[in-house]
């Protein structure tokens, strides 16, 4: 059992001294995007598993924006299926009928740009009345707020109301789910180990003394928000191009449900959760599908049971070295060194 231990340990800290190369990075990124053109274009991977791919990015994409809000953050939001609408909304009708169909493929970026802009903005008239409060407030705002856009989408015939809007390509493919999916982790991991992170996190520890030691929490609250609202919109519009029709009843409180039992599977304040939790719930989803209705029954049951048993989740304030700047893993090193050196001193005494 000691050699195993220490081949674990040897193994594991080569893996940290590959991490921090300078060149890791790059070199990941280019081979994960050829990777998924060659699997788009060449079909290395049946249509199947390539669609499992992108709703498994795409469910990525939501649960880090959520896990800024609800994880980090330590407020409680349940309307991000409200903000994944707007994108999609928003994203549809520019393909559908702004774009020109022989440029689609050239403005996809744009429109799904369109669509993240369009939910950052209306989270930011979400923010502003919601954050003047504190406490639970945010959760019972969010949630009028998905049932209103439920609401208004199917009683306005220009987005095809009840029935849904059709008639978008499938314009979203594995590259462009990796790229989105890249940028919002690369985006939030930036945010979360930034100053304006170190607010978020005061924010979740303690409002009344973050606000005493100078943070402006209103302020940080709203930016935070519009993030996570936007990148919400980003993921509406693949999803949208994906399935190549939506209506509302696809972005209901059961959506919403979806996205949290996402982010407390994986663990709160973590990215690395993020991704965790959205993989393992997509595939279980694929897995249970013969069940039909009743997987339905069986994931919320999940949610129950990971909030008795496991309340943070599975990596709760818990990251992976990967996701971790070298500047604070020297600091936490050094810190851990210090104080095992007091502890020594103390006990020497």
């Amino acid at each position: 059992m000691s050699k195993l231990k220490a081949a674990y340990q040897t193994l594991l800290n080569k893996w940290h001294i590959v991490i921090a190369h300078r060149f890791f990075w790059p070199i990941f990124l280019i081979v994960g995007l050829l990777f998924s053109i060659a699997a788009s274009t060449f079909d290395i991977l049946d249509l199947y598993l390539q669609l499992i791919l992108i709703y498994v990015g795409i469910n990525i994409i939501l649960t880090v924006s959520l896990n800024l809000i609800n994880g980090y953050m330590g407020e409680f939001s349940i309307g991000h299926a409200g903000f994944m609408a707007i994108g999609a909304y928003v994203a549809s009708l520019l393909t559908v009928n702004v774009f020109p169909q022989t440029a689609n493929m050239f403005l996809f970026p744009a429109a799904i740009l369109a669509g993240g802009i369009a939910a950052a903005l209306i989270g930011l008239l979400v923010a502003i009345p919601s954050f003047k409060t504190r406490g639970d407030y945010l959760a019972i705002v969010t949630l009028a707020f998905c049932m209103i856009v439920k609401s208004v989408l199917e009683n306005i015939d220009a987005v095809g109301g009840p029935r849904g809007l059709l008639g978008m390509e499938k314009l979203t493919t594995l590259p462009w789910v990796f790229f989105w999916t890249v940028l919002s982790l690369w985006v939030i991991r930036n945010l979360v180990y930034s100053k304006f992170g170190r607010g978020v996190l005061s924010i979740r520890e303690d409002e009344i003394a973050s606000d005493l030691m100078g943070v402006n929490t209103r302020q940080v609250k709203v930016i935070a928000f519009v993030v996570s609202s936007f990148f919400a919109g980003i993921a509406g519009g693949l999803f949208a191009h994906t399935l190549q029709y939506i209506n509302p009843r696809m972005f209901d409180i059961i959506k919403s449900t979806d996205i949290l039992i996402m982010v407390y599977l994986g663990g709160i304040a973590s990215i690395a959760g993020s991704i965790l939790g959205a993989f393992i719930y997509t595939i279980l989803l694929e897995i249970l599908r013969p069940l039909g209705v009743w997987r339905m029954v069986f994931m919320p049951l999940m949610l129950v049971l990971l909030m008795i048993y496991r309340p943070r989740g599975i990596m709760g304030l818990r990251e992976a070295r990967l996701f971790i700047p070298l500047r604070d893993l020297f600091a936490s090193k050094f810190w851990r060194q210090k104080k095992k050196e007091s502890g020594d001193a103390s006990a020497g005494d």
